[in-house]
């Protein structure tokens, strides 16, 4: 997380200058660890099939939602399924 020494906060890696500085006050940025993937990535681009994908890029791997998430979704949806179907017969029998 890049830092701002001068003006005391953390800045978003996006904010900080193409030279390493501060928006606000223009002073030197600590880059932290953001800086350091960028710096080490090769030189091939995003379509080298030998690179490693950057924080933020478009070749991240989507990680599979876990199966207890799914099981809970699912018992949910039933859940809500039967109490609006209760809702309705209900609805039904004040008319």
């Amino acid at each position: 997380m890049p830092w701002c020494p001068a003006c005391d906060r953390f800045l978003s890696p996006s904010t900080v200058t193409t030279t390493g500085t501060c928006p606000r006050c223009g002073g030197a940025v600590d880059p932290g660890k953001a800086s350091a993937a960028s710096a080490s990535a090769p030189a091939g681009g995003p379509d080298d099939p030998d690179a490693e994908p950057t924080p933020g890029s478009a070749g991240r791997r989507r990680r599979e939602i876990p199966w207890h998430v799914k099981a809970l979704l699912g018992v949910l949806a039933i859940y809500l399924g039967y109490r609006t179907f209760q809702g309705l017969e209900w609805l039904v029998g004040q008319l």
